[in-house]
């Protein structure tokens, strides 16, 4: 195992990481809700269609939704019950999707509990064929854990050109306030592995990179001494600690020092990127046969009463999760489902939790500046620290400004698409414009004028 210290990315932020409200917390199980309702649109690619109608009943793990679309990831029931209706329900990104809504068997409800313990450094890869593996990651669902959403499957697809070479494990976990990939690393370690063991062997990569933040310092021990007895060729990389450490371009500049061509993905050079709570969920379903139908997700902000982190059945409603949590406090004044930088903030609470959606934070009102609680604006005064910190090497005040004046194909010359939406130009902006919401919006206007999405 190598080991060096203090690598990194050009620009960036480093805001108040605030982990120390969850980061002790060991991950808790909790009990089935009485309904849950599963998102048929949980990826990046086409949505699925419901296999089942109402009042049909369904148990745990079985699929409920799926497609034929190369570019897709089918749905399972986290429960067993019966399916109440097929409707539309809140999404956290896409506003309303088609969804499967089942009411829970009371008396039979079906729980499904972590599976670590069945794993240890003793894992042989060479058990499964590679066909194994990527049949069972495929009719798992499993998709990019760490909110992109694309269908694992498709990723770690062996064979393209360039072939894959290097998988980089982003186990930064770089956002403030989020730890459940930190638990993972802690208390599934070998289940953690494992899946990157199959995710090796299937997509041919030779060398594989484990990046670490460097306030993790338990986490690095921990995969340090497990990796000598399981893997001692995987490289263990500390990174410092900044956001966005573990965004995949950023990740690839900081540990190989390699840039991914602008408007590129990585496997254009040969590297694949995986998220942690992804490989955990390969292993489950290769070894295990079980679908991914429940996640680890951190619940926490100055806005709830106990914050902790969860396993949690996929479809939950984000109301059940916060009573569970003691419910707000007096002072919450914003829920968003993801981090504070790339997070969505959501209105309705009955929105419920998906694959992507590793925490659920509830910011106070001392949480907020007072500028961006009452929304003040003022005018750009061209300082051009939006410049300084854009990690994509892009200028955003001139795609916002394009945007704004609804010059989308301006907005293009610029490199809007390049843009990773991480935030860092609106959280260090003086004005307190919000550039990374005006880029979001020109995207979401861009495709809805090349008809990708509806209006």
């Amino acid at each position: 195992m190598s080991s060096s210290t203090k690598k990194s990315f050009p620009g960036g932020v480093h805001p108040a990481d605030q982990k120390e409200l969850t980061a002790d917390s060991a991950i808790q199980q909790i009990a089935p809700p009485k309904q849950v309702a599963i998102l048929l649109s949980q990826h990046i690619g086409a949505p699925n269609h419901p296999t089942v109608k109402k009042r049909d009943t369904v148990e745990i793990g079985q699929v409920i939704g799926t497609t034929d679309a190369f570019v897709s990831s089918p749905v399972h029931s986290p429960v067993n019950g019966t399916v109440k209706d097929i409707a539309l329900r809140s999404h956290p990104v896409l506003g309303r999707t088609e969804a499967i809504v089942i009411d829970t068997d009371e008396e039979n409800p079906g729980i499904k509990t972590p599976v670590a313990d069945r794993f240890d450094a003793s894992f042989d890869e060479n058990k499964f064929t590679a066909q194994q593996i990527g049949d069972a990651i495929k009719n798992a669902g499993i998709v990019g854990m760490g909110g992109a959403g694309f269908p694992t499957r498709v990723k770690v697809e062996p064979d393209t050109e360039p072939k894959k070479h290097t998988m980089l494990i982003n186990a930064c976990e770089c956002e403030p306030y989020i730890t459940c990939d930190y638990r993972v690393m802690l208390e599934w370690t070998y289940q953690f592995i494992a899946g990157i063991k199959l995710a090796k062997k299937i997509s041919g990569c030779k060398r594989v990179c484990i990046g670490v933040e460097d306030n993790k310092t338990e986490a690095l021990q921990v995969l340090k001494e497990a990796i000598e007895k399981a893997s001692p060729d995987f490289e263990l990389i500390p990174l410092q600690t900044k956001y966005p450490q573990g965004g995949e371009k950023q990740l690839i500049k900081a540990v190989l020092d390699q840039d991914v061509p602008l408007g590129g993905i990585p496997p254009q050079i040969g590297l694949l990127v995986m998220n942690v709570a992804t490989c955990a969920a390969i292993a489950e379903a290769v070894v295990l046969d079980q679908p991914l139908t429940h996640r680890a997700l951190t619940v926490t902000g100055h806005g709830i009463n106990s914050p902790g982190n969860f396993y949690v059945p996929i479809g939950t409603p984000i109301q059940e999760i916060i009573d569970l949590c003691g419910g707000l406090k007096d002072s919450a004044v914003k829920v968003i489902l993801g981090g504070p930088m790339m997070g969505f903030a959501v209105g309705d609470l009955s929105t419920p939790v998906t694959k992507t959606c590793g925490s659920i934070l509830v910011l106070s009102k001392d949480e907020i500046s007072k500028a961006k609680f009452e929304r003040k604006q003022t005018p750009c005064i061209r300082c051009g620290r939006c410049l300084e910190v854009c990690p994509a090497n892009i200028n955003p005040t001139k795609i916002a400004h394009s945007v704004k004046h609804n010059m989308l194909d301006l907005a293009e010359q610029y490199h809007m698409a390049a843009c990773i939406e991480c935030g860092c130009c609106s959280y260090i902006c003086p004005a307190n414009i919000e550039i990374t919401g005006h880029i979001k919006t020109g995207k979401v206007l861009k495709a809805r004028q090349q008809k990708k999405m509806p209006k």
